[in-house]
C-alpha cells in the first residue's frame, strides 16, 4: 500500500517482514470486517465505524495522543527561475571578421542583449553566439530573414500540440536601417537572441513538458528528462525548413497523435456545444420515479447510444411522448445503454450515467487534453512493445504486447484520501498466495485507537506481530506508546492482498494484487483503496506477465506455498493518470478527475507563463 511520510514524533514503522513460512490461520473474521465496526455491528456505515474508532482512544483517556500519519500533499507550483542571458565574445577581432562578412558590424551587440531564459536555454545561447564563427540565424543586415517569418508562424501554433503559444512570443523589430542606425542593429540582435531563446525553450517544453510534475505533488514520481540543446542551432541554421525541423521535435508515439489529432478536430467544430443536452442538477432517478429532467435524458440517450441499440429498442423510443414518469421500459433501455458504457446496468440515472448520456463539453474536453499532452511528455517517447499501463481516472490495467493492447480489466485505486502516485517503474516478481504486511497508515491511524482499548485483538484475527524482529503477542505490545512495530497477516482465504500480488519496487509500495473485496469492482466510481491497485482479473494479468497460462497460475496458488517468482523479463508499467486518452480502437475517451488532479497542472500551466512573462 501507501509509503507515507509521518507528523508524529513517535510513529509505528510497519513494513513487510521477510518472507519466512508461517502456519495459515483461516478465520470468519477479516480485519476489514473489524475496521468497520465487527461482525456483531455490519450496519453501522465503515465510515461512521472508524469514525467512532479513531476519536474512541482520546475519549477513553489515552496517556498520549494518538499519532497521525499523512500522504504527500500539493504544492503552490514554483516554476523553474529565468535569468539574464549574458553573451561573451571569445574573439573580438574574429568577431570582427564575421561581421565584415555578414556585411554589418552588428554582434557587437550582441552583450547588450537584454533577453531572459530558462538555464539551460540561456547556456545554449550564450555558446552559440559566444564563438565567433557562428552566423547569425534570423536576421540579415535589413532585418529578419524569412526563416525568421516561417518560425515566428510554426511558433505561433504551438496550441496545436498542447503548448502555450504566448510562451515563445518574439516582437519584430520596430525601425529600419535607414533611419535609426545603431539603435535599430541592437533591435535586431536582440530580435536574433530572443527568438532562439524562444525556440529552445519550445525544443525543451515539447520533449519533456513545460512543468515539473513533482513540484505539483509529492504524489508525483518522475526524474525530469534532459534534453540536449547544444547542437539545435546549429540544426536550424542549416535547415532549409525551420518549420518542419520544429513540429519533428514534438513527440510521434501513437497516443501523442491520437491525443493531438482529437485537439484540432474539438477546435475545429462550429459552433462546438450547440446541439449538446445538458441534463440539470444532480440527478439520481430510479425506475417508477418522475422528474422533469426525463425528455432530457431521453434526447440526450438518442444521442449517444450506438446504432444496434437504438435499433433494438426502437419501438420503446419511438413511443416516448415526453412524459416525466420513469417507466420500466425506459429502464430496460437505459440499463443496455450502461451497459454499454461499461457502467452497472442497474436502470438508476446517476452522476455516471447522466455523465455517459451527456459528456463532457468541448470546453472540457479540450482542458483534458492539453493536460494529457503535457503528461504524456513526461513518459518515455516509446512506451514500448510489452508494457502494463493503469490509467487511475479510467479504472482500468491494460496489458500491451506487439504494441498492441492484449487485455483490460477494471481495477480499484486509492481513495481521494490515500492516493495512487503517478509514476513508471519495471514489474518484476508475482508473489503466490502473499503475506499482507500492513502499512504504517492503516496501523496508526484505523488500527491503533482499536489496539488501545484491546491489545489482543490482532492475536485472535490471526495476525503475525514483531518487535525488533522477534515475534510477540500483540497484547504484550504497550499500544500507548509506540514502539518499531511490524504487523503481518498470514496467507489465507481472507488475506487483504487475495490469491496474489504483482511487484515492481518503488518508492511508495504501491503494487497490484487481488482482493476478497469483489464487490467494489461492480462499482462506476472505484476510488477505494488505500493506494495500492487492485485487479478484478488477477490470475488473467499474472499469465500475461509471466508469460503462461491461467491454469498455470491457477496451480501454483493451490499449492498454498508462499512463493514469489521472478517475471522471465522485466516488463514496464506506468502507473499513470489521463482524464483524457485513446482506447484500442484510436477513440479518445474522457474520465472524472477524481483527485482533482488537473485544476493543480492547470495552475502550474498558470504559474509558468507567469514566470515566463506571458
Amino acid at each position: 500500500m501507501k509509503n507515507y511520510t509521518t507528523i508524529a514524533a513517535t510513529t509505528l514503522v510497519a513494513a513487510m517482514t521477510g518472507l519466512v513460512a508461517a502456519p495459515s490461520v483461516a478465520h470468519a473474521v477479516t480485519l476489514l470486517d473489524l475496521l468497520r465496526g465487527g461482525p456483531a455491528n455490519q450496519s453501522r456505515s465503515p465510515a461512521a465505524s472508524l469514525e467512532r474508532e479513531a476519536q474512541g482512544g482520546l475519549e477513553m483517556g489515552d496517556p498520549e495522543p494518538l499519532p497521525r500519519v499523512t500522504g504527500p500533499r500539493y504544492y503552490t507550483y514554483k516554476p523553474e527561475a529565468m535569468r539574464r542571458i549574458q553573451i561573451t565574445l571569445r574573439s573580438p577581432e574574429a568577431a570582427s571578421a564575421v561581421a565584415a562578412e555578414n556585411g554589418a558590424d552588428s554582434r557587437r551587440f550582441l552583450a547588450e542583449a537584454k533577453v531572459s531564459a530558462l538555464p539551460g536555454v540561456a547556456e545554449a545561447v550564450e555558446a552559440y553566439y559566444g564563438n565567433p564563427a557562428k552566423p547569425f540565424i534570423w536576421i540579415t543586415a535589413t532585418g529578419p530573414s524569412d526563416k525568421a517569418r516561417q518560425m515566428l508562424d510554426a511558433l505561433a501554433q504551438a496550441d496545436t500540440v498542447g503548448l502555450s503559444p504566448e510562451d515563445y512570443v518574439v516582437a519584430l523589430p520596430s525601425g529600419d536601417t535607414a533611419s535609426d542606425g545603431d539603435q535599430f542593429q541592437r533591435e535586431l540582435v536582440g530580435f536574433e537572441v530572443a527568438l532562439s531563446a524562444a525556440v529552445l525553450t519550445y525544443v525543451a517544453d515539447t520533449e519533456r513538458g513545460r512543468i515539473d510534475p513533482n513540484k505539483i505533488s509529492g504524489y508525483y514520481d518522475f526524474k525530469r528528462k534532459t534534453v540536449n540543446l547544444s547542437p539545435v542551432l546549429d540544426m536550424l541554421r542549416l535547415s532549409p525548413d525551420v518549420a518542419a525541423y520544429l513540429r519533428n521535435r514534438d513527440p510521434d508515439n501513437i497516443q501523442f497523435v491520437t491525443l493531438r489529432n482529437e485537439l484540432a478536430r474539438l477546435r475545429a467544430e462550429d459552433a462546438a456545444d450547440a446541439g449538446r443536452v445538458e441534463i440539470k442538477g444532480r440527478l439520481m432517478l430510479k425506475p417508477g420515479q418522475s422528474s422533469a429532467e426525463l425528455p432530457n435524458v431521453m434526447a440526450a440517450l438518442k444521442a449517444a447510444a450506438s446504432d444496434a441499440l437504438k435499433a433494438e429498442h426502437g419501438l420503446v423510443l419511438d413511443a416516448y411522448d415526453g412524459s416525466t414518469q420513469y417507466t420500466n421500459e425506459l429502464a430496460e433501455v437505459i440499463k443496455d445503454f450502461q451497459e454499454e458504457q461499461d457502467l452497472k446496468p442497474d436502470g438508476v440515472v446517476g452522476p455516471a450515467t447522466v455523465r455517459a448520456l451527456t459528456g463532457h463539453s468541448n470546453e472540457e474536453k479540450i482542458k483534458k487534453l492539453v493536460v494529457a499532452l503535457e503528461q504524456l511528455r513526461w513518459l518515455p517517447a516509446d512506451l514500448g512493445d510489452r508494457y502494463v499501463f493503469i490509467n487511475q481516472p479510467a479504472y482500468q490495467a491494460y496489458y500491451f504486447e506487439g504494441g498492441r493492447e492484449q487485455l483490460s480489466m477494471r481495477v480499484v485505486v486509492g481513495s481521494k484520501a490515500n492516493q495512487t502516485y503517478f509514476f513508471q517503474d519495471q514489474i518484476q516478481t508475482v508473489e503466490f498466495n502473499p503475506y499482507w504486511g500492513v502499512p504504517k497508515s492503516i496501523i496508526v491511524n484505523e488500527m491503533l485507537p482499536k489496539l488501545r482499548q484491546d491489545p489482543g485483538y490482532l492475536d485472535r484475527l490471526g495476525y503475525e506481530v514483531s518487535y525488533g524482529g522477534k515475534r510477540v503477542a500483540s497484547s504484550e505490545v504497550n499500544w500507548n506508546t509506540t514502539h518499531a512495530v511490524n504487523v503481518r497477516q498470514p496467507p489465507g482465504s481472507d488475506n487483504a492482498l487475495g490469491e496474489l500480488k504483482i511487484l515492481f519496487p518503488n518508492d511508495h509500495a504501491i503494487y497490484m494484487h487481488d482482493t476478497p473485496s469483489k464487490s467494489y469492482f461492480n462499482r462506476d466510481m472505484r476510488a477505494l483503496s488505500h493506494g495500492c491497485v487492485r485487479l478484478s482479473e488477477p490470475r488473467v494479468m499474472a499469465a500475461a506477465v509471466m508469460g503462461t497460462t491461467v491454469e498455470d497460475i491457477g496451480r501454483q496458488i493451490a499449492s498454498g506455498q508462499n512463493r514469489a517468482v521472478q517475471v522471465p523479463q522485466k516488463i514496464p508499467v506506468y502507473v499513470s493518470y489521463f482524464t483524457a486518452w485513446p482506447n484500442k480502437d484510436g477513440i479518445v475517451e474522457y474520465f472524472d478527475d477524481v483527485y482533482e488532479r488537473d485544476s493543480y497542472t492547470a495552475k502550474a500551466f498558470a504559474a509558468t507563463g507567469e514566470a515566463r512573462g506571458t
